[in-house]
């Protein structure tokens, strides 16, 4: 494959600058500062650079270019018009470190997110600062923690978590020094309440879950789960990244939790893939607030007499809540990505339910047109943890067992073969307590057009020659790797060798 190291023209070619300033650009800088050779990169000229990256995006997959059903991760379509407000120049040409008066504009748009986000989940105060999902689950359970230790409870040093939860809510609490307790499901997939009975003491912290579940099943017990973790003293968080299927239905708040992350790179349509950009905010209860890290934005109203203004309206301002517990990230926030969750927020508003109801729908629908389709395949056969719940909600997942058992192929090889397709692969094997486990999750941006074509060519696959799966993908621009040698030999740099 041709890359711009290929690309060696002369010693000069490849840049484009202005004349020097001096006769010798070199004459400010000592012998000692400069290169005693060229560096080792390609000399390539403008339309040979361009070229070379306009290739590299062509071999990605995105949104943009086809069906994107990643279980958990939400992967909508991104609406261009967020797009065009964030790029507006008195938005996209702000400092971190600008004083408040000339930030005003985006001071509001941060209240303003702040009080949506609150409404939405249920709670009472909001911070945008968490960069990340993951960083805002730590930046939670990091509150609890304070909350916990200025009730002279710091002996509180466990964290309950469902076997079926996403990696990141034991790792995030482990980060904090608490230790894990880990809680099977019941046959439905469902949290086991006597499980957690058993679980909870006068040791608990906190118990981390997401509602529905990573199976898609809504935890219909979540109350009195609620109830037990309370009582013996915990407090309840919830993982916000399933919060796609209940929005506008239902809250965290309702449930019982005390505290929750948003990802606005999911429920709230700001890009990501491929490592970033995100946003995890996150929302607490009253008592949790002066634990928030610093910043929050916040106002006041203005008076005749306030020399920050005159007339009606508001002034907005950074405000340090009591007890913070400082700063989780460098600046105030992944400005973008709020702007654009702001602006899909503002301009969907109550519609927000109907985005609900149609993940639900769509997840729901491809569910039975796959299931239905291979009802009448033995021989390709799967089953679904989670099989009592009729209904799913906004992901559902399949055990490819009976096909590995029967010719030998894996969702492995089902998901490579999806590629195939022009199809993202839905995740593959999560959760873990679903063997041979691919989670789909289609999102409500998708038309019916769309899930009948993926579902048809699912099925195609299921019928296909073994082999044909096992040694897929085989149109994508790099084939099957193996992915054990390179995890363990990671190569993050191009050998000139």
């Amino acid at each position: 494959m041709s890359t711009i190291f290929d690309f060696n023209g002369a010693p000069s070619a490849g840049w484009s600058q202005p004349d020097p300033l001096t006769d010798d650009p070199l004459s400010g800088i000592g012998q000692t500062l400069r290169r005693a050779s060229l560096p080792r990169w390609p000399r390539a000229s403008e339309p040979e650079l361009v070229r070379h990256y306009t290739l590299l995006s062509q071999k990605n997959f995105g949104i943009d270019t086809g069906f994107y059903p990643l279980g958990s991760c939400t992967m909508k379509h991104n609406p261009r018009l967020n797009e065009r407000i964030v790029q507006l120049p008195g938005i996209d040409r702000i400092h971190p470190l600008q004083p408040e008066h000339q930030v005003q504009g985006l001071l509001a748009i941060y209240f303003e997110m702040q009080e949506m986000l609150s409404i939405c989940a249920g709670m009472d105060a909001v911070t945008l600062q968490p960069v990340a999902g993951a960083q805002g689950e730590f930046t939670a359970i990091r509150c609890i923690q304070e909350y916990h230790r200025a009730n002279g409870q710091g002996h509180r040093d466990k964290v309950i978590v469902p076997d079926s939860a996403h990696g990141t809510n034991p790792a995030s609490a482990s980060m904090c020094g608490y230790e894990i307790i880990e809680i099977p499901s019941g046959e439905d997939g469902r949290i086991d309440l006597e499980a957690l009975r058993s679980a909870v003491g006068d040791d608990t912290a906190a118990m981390m879950i997401t509602n529905p579940s990573t199976l898609g099943v809504f935890e219909t017990d979540i109350a009195e789960a609620a109830r037990i973790v309370h009582e013996a003293g915990g407090q309840m968080y919830y993982d916000g990244a399933n919060f796609n299927a209940i929005l506008g239905k239902t809250d965290p708040g309702i449930m019982g939790f005390d505290a929750v992350h948003y990802n606005l790179h999911k429920t709230f349509s700001q890009p990501h893939g491929g490592g970033g950009p995100g946003s995890g905010p996150i929302g607490v209860k009253e008592h949790l607030s002066e634990f928030l890290p610093s910043p929050l934005a916040s106002r006041r109203a203005i008076t005749e007499d306030d020399p920050s203004g005159v007339g009606d309206g508001y002034w907005y301002f950074w405000e340090e809540p009591k007890s913070t517990i400082g700063k989780v990230q460098q600046w105030n926030g992944n400005a973008g990505a709020v702007v654009r969750a702001w602006a899909f927020y503002r301009r969907y508003g109550k519609e927000l339910e109907r985005m609900s109801e149609h993940a639900v729908l769509n997840a729901n629908y491809l569910r039975h047109r796959i299931t239905q389709g291979m009802a009448g395949e033995a021989e390709n056969a799967t089953f679904e943890q989670g099989a009592p719940a009729n209904v799913v909600k906004h992901e559902f997942t399949l055990n490819m067992t009976p096909m590995k058992e029967k010719n030998g192929v894996t969702a492995k090889d089902v998901a490579k073969r999806l590629l195939d397709f022009g199809y993202m692969a839905p995740t593959l094997y999560f959760p873990q307590i679903v063997p041979e486990c691919l989670m789909f999750e289609p999102t409500e941006t998708e038309s019916k057009e769309v899930l009948d074509k993926f579902a048809d060519d699912f099925l195609t696959i299921l019928s296909e020659d073994p082999e044909i799966l096992k040694s897929a993908p085989h149109t994508t621009p790099v084939k099957r790797v193996d992915e054990v040698l390179a995890a363990r030999q990671l190569i993050l740099k191009y050998s000139y060798e």
